[in-house]
């Protein structure tokens, strides 16, 4: 019996078994560390063609490809999206009709039983431009299909399609989310940002798939499309290579490749996705993010939100907010005002996990879109540090950058740990350079981005200067390599959070430390905030 306590007593409290080992933020806050650039990382910033077998389309007529899942907002349903049909891409496209195939889940908890049946709803979305010379693009039928009524924690299989058509997918299976409690959680969750389709992304996701995830997250910028001309021709560097192009074109088959790529993942594990920059896609008639609001299923409706591009979902003891950095944010916003809503109804005692995430961080100290998004920070930070955020990840930056606990620039022990994961593989390279390095302090002016809103970087730091003389306090651990990140909760007040380099195997961690709740010293609702 004794033997028994002390194994409850080491799993309650994992620091009791690790803390030697790993640090947790009780320790903290920490001094900050970079971690010196392996210039042997530089290449294979490359995207796969699109003659590598893993983009091209492996499936005939109207079979369905490309599948993939997500959340709804609670464990009982999951959405099922897959895309059945070609795409189409000239100066003269014609759309599919999205009501020539139907939508349709068939799917239980035996494999070679599928009982029940849902069906959804299909769409087909265009890429249009007004201008001579340039190439359209018409998607393939895109279906959406949500499943209700799924037990917690507990394993389905499926298949998709249309049965009339004898056009069904073989029978893929996903597993549940726990249900919502301080005691169950997700047992891993991955974390990514601007993936892209490069050999340094099958990195990536190799090694993500070995670490067995239950749940995805990627922090924006999905396939890199709009680094390519309409006619295919590709750069590193849009502006700078085609700085003539009347509109900023896009080609829309990357998102295609990148979805027959990913389906042997997203087809078992759900990914839940929110817009980064690149997925803005500017077309026709001022039109933008239809390839993201198109292609994934989001449970904006069932969270309350209007938008694509900003929804909350549980999993779990966790509640997630994805916000939306491209879409007005600020307090008189709409997308404020469902944040202000979602938060209030939030129950920590039933999810006492609060994770937030958006595209550009508020809080890095690379010179690559430093302080770029300092008009969102100041709109939503102190709603989000009121209702005690635990965790934030945010990407865009190419590089990986874990926070000290911060408010407002100030360490704070009750503020978020940020973490900045931008590092998925894409084909811009990674970013290398610091602002507070001699002489790469940006000029304030230059750094908001036209799309966020204006100049909001005011609050310099405490030598009154728009760059820190050295590794801001705020920054703990800051690297320049590939990778991903993995987030396990351990209980309702330690979280392990490991973040792994492709350069590494797949076991060798390149960052480590637990993330503790103290809501004893931090009261989790309407904290107040002093403005003097």
């Amino acid at each position: 019996m004794t033997f028994l306590l002390l194994l409850l007593f080491c799993f309650l409290s994992p620091a009791i078994s690790s803390a030697h080992s790993i640090p947790s933020t009780l320790d903290g806050p920490f001094v900050p560390v970079t971690v010196p650039l392996d210039t042997s990382l530089r290449g294979q910033a490359i995207d796969l063609p699109d003659t590598d077998p893993r983009v091209r389309r492996r499936v005939i007529g109207f079979e369905p490809e490309q599948i993939s899942l997500s959340l709804s907002s609670d464990h009982d349903s999951i959405w099922v999206s897959w895309i059945t049909g070609e795409f189409q891409i000239g100066k003269k496209v014609k759309p599919l009709d999205p009501t020539s195939i139907n939508s349709v889940v068939q799917f239980g908890t035996l494999r070679h039983s599928l009982s029940h049946e849902a069906k959804g709803h299909s769409l087909v979305y265009s890429q249009l431009y007004p201008f001579d010379g340039l190439l359209n693009y018409t998607s393939g039928i895109i279906h959406h299909v949500r499943i209700t009524g799924l037990k917690p924690s507990t394993i389905y299989y499926y298949r998709c399609g249309d049965p009339s058509r004898r056009a069904m997918s073989k029978i893929h299976h996903f597993r549940t989310m726990p249900v919502s409690s301080p005691s169950s959680y997700p047992g891993r969750i991955a974390v990514v940002g601007d993936l892209g389709l490069t050999y340094n992304t099958t990195d990536t996701i190799s090694h993500l798939i070995h670490n067995s995830p239950d749940l995805i997250l990627l922090i924006g910028d999905v396939s890199y499309a709009n680094l390519y001309l309409t006619n295919g021709t590709s750069s590193d560097c849009y502006s700078c290579s085609f700085p003539e192009t009347p509109i900023h074109e896009t080609y829309q088959p990357r998102w295609d490749y990148w979805g027959r790529f990913m389906e042997n993942l997203t087809s078992k594990v759900p990914l839940m996705v929110i817009e980064g920059n690149h997925e803005i896609e500017l077309q026709a008639e001022n039109k933008t993010f239809e390839a993201y609001s198109s292609r994934f299923a989001f449970p904006f409706n069932e969270s309350g939100s209007s938008s694509t591009l900003y929804y909350s979902f549980n999993a779990g003891g966790i509640h997630f907010v994805m916000l939306g950095a491209y879409i007005a944010y600020d307090k008189s916003a709409e997308q404020y005002e469902w944040l202000k809503k979602d938060l209030a109804k939030v129950d920590r005692s039933v999810t006492p996990w609060l994770v937030a995430s958006w595209h550009p961080p508020w809080y890095s100290s690379y010179t690559a879109h430093y302080r770029e998004a300092e008009c969102m920070k100041e709109a939503m930070e102190e709603l989000l540090y009121s209702y005690g955020t635990d965790i934030v990840f945010n990407g865009h930056v190419h590089a990986y950058e874990r926070s000290n606990r911060v408010y407002n620039y100030e360490l704070d022990p009750c503020g978020p740990v940020y973490i900045v994961i931008g590092d998925g593989g894409n084909r811009e390279k990674m970013a290398i350079e610091h602002a507070d390095d001699p002489g790469k302090c940006p000029e304030p002016l230059t750094t908001p981005d036209p799309v966020m809103g204006g100049f909001c970087a005011w609050n310099f730091t405490p030598s009154d200067k728009f760059c820190w003389d050295r590794q801001p306090d705020y920054s703990a651990l800051r690297e320049s390599s590939f990778g991903h990140g993995i987030l396990e909760m351990k209980n309702e007040t330690w979280a392990l959070w490991t973040w792994y380099r492709n350069q590494d195997s797949s076991s060798e961690v390149g960052d480590q430390i637990y993330i503790v709740r103290q809501p004893d010293r931090c009261p989790l609702h309407h904290r107040l905030v002093n403005h003097c």
